[in-house]
């Protein structure tokens, strides 16, 4: 049996008529950059998140690296993030001309620690960039307390955990900025590269509307800026399926559900955690290998099987070949949460259109792997 670790084309098939609806609606409009459509998705997307203001721009990446000029941070700044991220948060930084600091990780939620980030904090330090790694959204309560103490600007990377909340908070609640990225991988993912920014900031949504327009708020109007601008083709996909991502997240949370009692009584892995009061959205169901030296042997096991189980993080940005950028770059503390995760991790197919007979296909074969390495 095989089972793929994505269901774009499912998901596609599934709403096909509304978003080949919009698609045709944009190209008989003629208007395919900064058009009307665009203008729909950026309401919705500030109404779904609650937030005043939302902005789509290119791609992910630029979303955090174009919030942190509206924040005004620069050269001579430094920026903490945790260590296990995908390299684009720390790209961002770099971008900007500040320095990434990189601190470790919670050892449950895989998100960043705050006591590791308040004790990386300096007098250069300008801002703080928590990623809602995997699906699970940060301690962003104690994240924003540290901030406020530190007067530190706060950019949320949610690149992974669209539609999932805090205990007792919203995301982009209590920072100044939230970045996505609706790379189609992610839970609410276009056909394409897209990203966006949302925020309650009347200022950061001036700045990063004016930054992605080479500068531009008024035709013909131009200061220093750049291109970087979802386009009206990408909004209309998104504008169909963020009506469906609460639907969507609920079918991932039932099917980590199936997961996490399937795969309860295995000794030689550890099941993902979720903190109390959180949504997490299982952007990924990531599984850790008791020992780290046998990650690889559970994962071409399930390779073998037909299973397209994949590892995500399992090269720390402080040990991949691009760090650091020039001197831009600094480890502040352990990281031992981190490479823990990064040696033993393991994510197993994660996405709403999964079948019963897919997921216990999973759950038999990862049992299979358990008992024989007990």
């Amino acid at each position: 049996m095989q089972v793929g670790f994505y269901g774009h084309v499912r998901q596609y098939h599934n709403v096909k008529d509304e978003i080949d609806k919009n698609i045709f609606q944009v190209l008989e409009s003629g208007s395919y950059v900064m058009g009307p459509m665009l203008s729909k998705f950026e309401e919705k997307l500030a109404k779904y998140a609650d937030t005043k203001y939302a902005i789509g721009v290119g791609n992910g990446t630029d979303a955090i690296w174009l919030s942190l000029l509206a924040l005004g941070i620069g050269k001579g700044d430094e920026v903490i993030i945790p260590a296990n991220t995908f390299f684009a948060t720390a790209e961002a930084i770099w971008i900007v001309g500040a320095k990434a600091v990189l601190v470790d990780c919670d050892p449950k939620t895989k998100c960043i620690d705050p006591n590791a980030l308040e004790a990386a904090i300096t007098d250069k330090t300008k801002a703080v960039i928590p990623v809602h790694l995997y699906g699970h959204t940060a301690d962003m309560k104690t994240i924003a307390e540290i901030a406020k103490r530190h007067d530190l600007k706060l950019v949320e990377d949610n690149a992974q955990s669209i539609d999932g909340h805090g205990n007792g908070f919203r995301q982009a609640e209590l920072s100044d900025a939230m970045t996505i990225s609706f790379i189609i991988q992610k839970n609410l993912g276009c056909f394409g590269d897209g990203g966006a920014v949302v925020t309650n900031s009347p200022t950061v949504d001036k700045e990063v509307r004016r930054l992605r327009n080479h500068g531009s708020l008024k035709r013909n109007v131009h200061t220093f800026g750049f291109n970087s601008r979802l386009d009206d083709l990408q909004a209309g996909v998104l504008s169909v399926k963020i009506d469906y991502i609460t639907k969507w997240t609920d079918l991932r949370r039932s099917w980590a559900k199936k997961y996490s009692e399937g795969l309860a009584d295995c000794t030689t892995i550890e099941l993902p955690y979720e903190a109390t009061g959180v949504r997490h959205v299982y952007h990924l169901y990531v599984v850790e290998t008791v020992d780290a030296s046998k990650r690889d042997s559970l994962l071409n096991y399930l390779q073998g099987e037909g299973i397209d189980a994949k590892t995500h993080y399992s090269i720390p940005i402080h040990t991949q070949d691009g760090y650091p950028w020039g001197k831009d770059a600094e480890i502040r503390g352990s990281l031992n949460n981190v490479e823990k995760n990064a040696s033993s991790c393991v994510s197993l197919p994660m996405f709403p259109e999964l079948t019963d007979k897919e997921a216990d296909y999973v759950i038999e074969k990862v049992k299979e792997w358990d008992l024989k390495n007990k």
